[in-house]
């Protein structure tokens, strides 16, 4: 009887033994099959690239100049997808036409300095016609400006000081056939380079207000959503609102400028579905500032932005 049950008690042993040979090389089966999975994940990931054409995109060459020279962000941005590298100067358009992109969007004169301060004009006209030769000479659409800071001009002499001085410029924008985007930022965040405090086209109502009297198919909008989102909200139903004034866009996350993750409040997929639907057909730039890997992060934001 204690030889029968010693017997059994090591029959026992042996399949408890065995149930967790069996259990342990499953889970290693598991761990390896799982570590495959991963790194078919991020292979994966590292061929994504926008392929869906309805949303034309750019990189702002500002946000990656640190990380990368301007024929490695040309490579990249033929790898991503994108059409346009922007605000790069024109000594490097050469290398962009040689990678079959464009200069979405060129610099003119500063933010600071603004066509709402007559002091500052002349310096602003002669900055925005050398830009929109200089467009106009490689075939490239917009123009970049800006109202300036407030420097005690009150809202309503700001409009007015701005529209007399762009409709001394607007009409050599109609013969050149080039655009200029009057760019609205948020005077709240007071960071370098995620904020403006002081400047005057800080809502996108004021800046509306500049374009629609100018009153030229030449003068538009740059709405940055970054910015929007900041001063003023309601981003979607102001792109259906100023659908046909807007000239060029923007992305950045918010808070911080950053990039378009899980860690920043704007929901960009049904806003790029939006600018579709709106028929819009100039360009989007993506113009954040990277925390992490600038290849993730870009990559990352082209594809979500690919509706």
């Amino acid at each position: 009887m204690a030889r029968a049950s010693c017997d059994k008690e090591k029959r026992s042993e042996m399949s408890r033994r065995g149930l967790l040979g069996v259990v342990a090389g499953t889970a290693v089966s598991g761990v390896a099959l799982g570590s495959r999975r991963s790194r078919a994940a991020a292979a994966e990931m590292t061929k994504r690239k926008a392929t869906k054409g309805r949303i034309n995109q750019s990189i702002a060459w500002w946000c990656v100049e640190k990380h990368w020279s301007v024929e490695q962000t040309c490579r990249i941005a033929k790898e991503l997808g994108c059409k346009s590298i922007e605000l790069v100067a024109p000594e490097h358009w050469p290398t962009l036409k040689k990678y079959g992109l464009v200069c979405a969007l060129h610099s003119s004169h500063g933010f600071d300095q603004g066509m709402n301060n007559p002091k500052y004009q002349e310096m602003c006209l002669a900055k925005l016609r050398t830009s929109i030769d200089t467009c106009a000479e490689h075939g490239f659409p917009n123009v970049i400006t800006f109202t300036g800071f407030r420097d005690d001009i009150s809202d309503e002499a700001g409009v007015v000081n701005c529209v007399n001085g762009y409709k001394r410029i607007i009409g050599y924008a109609e013969k050149k056939k080039v655009n200029l985007c009057l760019e609205m930022l948020n005077s709240r965040v007071a960071v370098e380079m995620q904020g403006h405090p002081g400047y005057h086209g800080d809502h996108t109502d004021y800046c509306m207000e500049i374009v629609k009297q100018v009153g030229s198919p030449r003068m538009k909008l740059l709405f940055d959503i970054y910015h929007v989102q900041i001063m003023d909200g309601d981003i979607i139903s102001r792109i259906r609102q100023y659908k046909d004034y807007i000239g060029h866009y923007h992305t950045a996350g918010n808070p911080g400028r950053r990039e378009l993750d899980d860690e920043q409040e704007i929901n960009y997929p049904p806003i790029m579905r939006e600018i579709v639907r709106t028929g819009y057909t100039g360009y989007v730039g993506q113009e954040f500032i990277p925390t992490g890997d600038p290849l993730a992060s870009f990559r990352h934001a082209v594809t979500l932005c690919d509706v």
